[in-house]
């Protein structure tokens, strides 16, 4: 099989049998795309015909283009699947990239926001402004759920369970998860429904999407990083931000108050536990603290 046909078949493979959401294979798709570009270089290699020196040669032809390492091994992830599909439709006999071990990645730490940062920048939000007490709620809820941008912009009226103080969220590969919302973030919800977005123009088919632009459809993911950044640069703060921030600074913030790890993993929507591990990082002065109180030789 040629390559449009061979990621015509991937493409059906990730979305029915292994049920990804569109950004999912959108990336799978673009990895795939990399090793045929490659192989055009190589006088038009078939997929079937690559072998494990051509994804090895391929992997240096990317090192040597700038790509970091943790980009290298997102993309021999994507061609590891692409090649498993391959194998199971009998399109190959053997695995190319079986015996390819992924590039070696230290753990970087996240960047986090004292609660302090978080206050300040939500305080700086003009409320005087049409779209203020949209931004406020959007990042009081950010924060209070640990939500990726992704699930803040998709996040639905109808997904609100104000009276029990839960949400449910559609995470990666469309897995749902219920998470706790905090009494602030309820608080600023029910005034932006009942008292902001009730006078918005709405673009049919958009009624039940939570945070709107001014033209009544969803606030994209663009938008959400602007808006932080702008924040950041209003009130000086010399960090380099993202909504995601918001995110680590969540999970940190429960781990340094004693929260169960298991649960932390539960409201990020983490498949495996190690993922969740890294936010384990704390300050010397609260390890410190914390040896002081609880070691018997403290």
């Amino acid at each position: 099989m040629d390559w449009n046909s061979t990621i015509k078949g991937f493409t059906s493979y990730l979305k029915l049998e292994r049920s990804l959401s569109a950004n999912s294979i959108e990336a799978y798709l673009r990895d795939v795309d990399k090793l045929k570009q490659y192989c055009e270089t190589l006088g038009g290699k078939a997929p079937s015909e690559i072998e494990t020196g051509d994804i090895e040669t391929f992997l240096a032809w990317i090192n040597e283009l700038g790509m970091l390492p943790p980009s290298q091994a997102r993309v021999l992830s994507g061609l590891k699947a692409f090649f498993k599909y391959m194998l199971l439709e009998n399109l190959i006999e053997n695995d190319p990239v079986s015996l390819i071990e992924s590039p070696r990645l230290s753990r970087k730490l996240p960047d986090t926001l004292s609660i302090v940062d978080i206050n300040n920048l939500i305080a700086a939000i003009d409320l005087s402004k049409p779209e203020g007490m949209r931004n406020k709620t959007m990042l009081e809820v950010l924060y209070s759920c640990g939500l990726r941008v992704s699930e803040l912009v998709n996040l639905k009226i109808s997904n609100l369970c104000l009276e029990v103080e839960f949400i449910k969220v559609t995470g990666k590969g469309d897995k749902e998860r219920l998470v706790p919302i905090g009494s602030e973030a309820i608080k600023l919800l029910n005034i932006y429904l009942k008292e902001i977005r009730v006078h918005s123009d709405i673009k049919p088919g958009k009624e039940d999407f939570i945070f709107l632009n001014r033209r009544g459809a969803p606030l994209t993911r663009v938008m959400v990083f602007l808006i932080i950044k702008q924040l950041a640069e209003s009130i000086g703060l010399n960090k380099s931000i993202s909504p995601h921030t918001f995110r680590h600074s969540f999970a940190t913030h429960l781990i340094e108050g004693g929260a169960d790890l298991r649960a932390v993993q539960e409201m990020l929507g983490h498949e495996s536990i190690t993922t969740t591990e890294i936010y384990t990082h704390l300050d010397r002065d609260y390890l410190r603290q914390t040896i002081i109180s609880h070691h018997p030789r403290g």
